[in-house]
């Protein structure tokens, strides 16, 4: 059963304020010389000073066994039944550069990638160049690139290696595949069309990638690119519709912003950095009665399979953590939307550790938040789809259900 259907035919309109902060792929597996996590192996005095007092749980994106991407498992943190609202990245990395969609509008989410001189990928994301090359790489293709098969050609820059193909045209579909092989070694995939009415949408597709090798041909290593996630606009019925809530949503990266967006949390200037994400949540914490904090790095470290990295990121994030504790938000959930084991550098099925921080929550007694830990915790294994009344019950914002 679907208990936040439910939530919406329970909620109050008043209640507590709700912070919700999503460390991206922070979950793990235990590092074969030390035996410990990231979590484990981390200097975290402040969420070790949450954790006595928290319920912890392991909580599923999707369902046990399965590898979730990004989006999904947002929405169900969100609220949304990941199965039943399916959202291309194409269209949250549009959004989340500012893009407003349109229905005739295909939206990629697109990587800089290096090719070799044999036509294979030998990096998938271009060394991660830095956000101010990949505005001026988006620059260029804009003037050279300005309508392929028909169909007019919008980018936008992104952060670091990813940048927005958007198609606007007749006839367009997204039921297409991406041209990321997932590994390197071997040469990127034609789009291809899933259904007969995406044939033109493939057409578009792979003459914009051909048109972009040539313009880019003498721009190492950003000469190529891969083209992930293709989508068109769907709609959603908001956060405060369904749950009552004022939602602020605090990202730097493009894609989580446009997740916000789409199901209407009001997007906050986030500035670059840790420090000015949690400064934008100080600035602000009067006007939202629920906020999302997305953290990249975590997840970044666990793709690059850097495990030390991956430490430093959550010992920074703990640090500037503080800042949030000082606030006093009635309730306060410390997660990630999946795990990204640095053993594995990718997304895994493994469920992701979770922290309900609330005086309401009962109280774990667990000394520190690690995935462990969280494996003994009273919510125990849960889908994160329950993350939202969770929240909503502990912030005191569902009246009671039956006589």
């Amino acid at each position: 059963m679907d208990l936040t259907i439910l939530c919406e035919e329970l909620v109050e309109k008043k209640g507590g304020r709700m912070l919700l902060v999503v460390m991206d792929g922070v979950g793990d597996l235990p590092d074969p010389k030390t035996g410990k996590t990231p979590l484990e192996a981390a200097r975290t005095p402040n969420l070790d000073s949450l954790a006595p007092a928290s319920s912890m749980g392991l909580s599923y994106a999707v369902g046990r066994g399965i590898t979730p991407g990004s989006g999904p498992a947002h929405m169900s943190l969100f609220g949304y039944d990941p199965t039943a609202t399916r959202i291309g990245r194409g269209v949250l990395e549009a959004l989340g550069v500012g893009f407003e969609m349109g229905p005739k509008d295909l939206a990629f989410r697109a990587n800089f990638a290096t090719m070799d001189s044999k036509g294979n990928i030998t990096d998938r994301r271009a060394g991660r160049i830095p956000t101010e090359k990949n505005e001026k790489l988006v620059a260029k293709l804009a003037r050279e690139i300005r309508e392929v098969e028909g169909c007019e050609v919008i980018l936008r820059p992104g952060v670091e290696h990813r940048f927005v193909v958007i198609l606007r045209g007749e006839g367009l579909s997204d039921e297409l595949s991406e041209s990321d092989p997932q590994a390197t070694g071997v040469p990127a995939l034609p789009v291809k069309a899933l259904s007969g009415a995406a044939e033109r949408a493939a057409r578009c597709a792979n003459a914009f990638v051909e048109r972009l090798n040539r313009v880019l041909a003498d721009e190492h290593p950003a000469n190529t690119c891969l083209l992930r996630g293709p989508a068109m606009f769907p709609k959603l019925r908001p956060i405060r519709e369904r749950f009552g809530l004022r939602a602020g949503a605090i990202a730097i990266y493009p894609m989580y912003r446009g997740l916000a967006q789409l199901v209407g949390m009001e997007l906050l200037d986030a500035g670059h950095t840790l420090e000015e994400e949690f400064a934008a949540l100080r600035s602000r914490w009067r006007d939202y009665d629920f906020f999302y904090l997305h953290v990249k790095k975590t997840d970044s470290a666990g793709e690059d399979g850097s495990f030390d990295r991956k430490v430093a990121e959550i010992e920074h994030l703990d640090s500037a953590l503080r800042a949030a504790i000082e606030l006093g938000p009635d309730v306060l959930v410390v997660t990630c939307d999946h795990s990204t084991p640095c053993p594995m550098k990718s997304h895994s099925w493994h469920p992701g550790p979770f922290m309900l921080c609330a005086p309401a929550a009962f109280p774990d007694r667990l000394e520190r938040f690690t995935e462990r830990n969280c494996a003994r915790g009273s919510l125990g294994h849960f889908p994160a789809l329950d993350a939202m009344p969770l929240m909503l019950a502990a912030a005191g914002r569902l009246a009671k259900f039956g006589a």
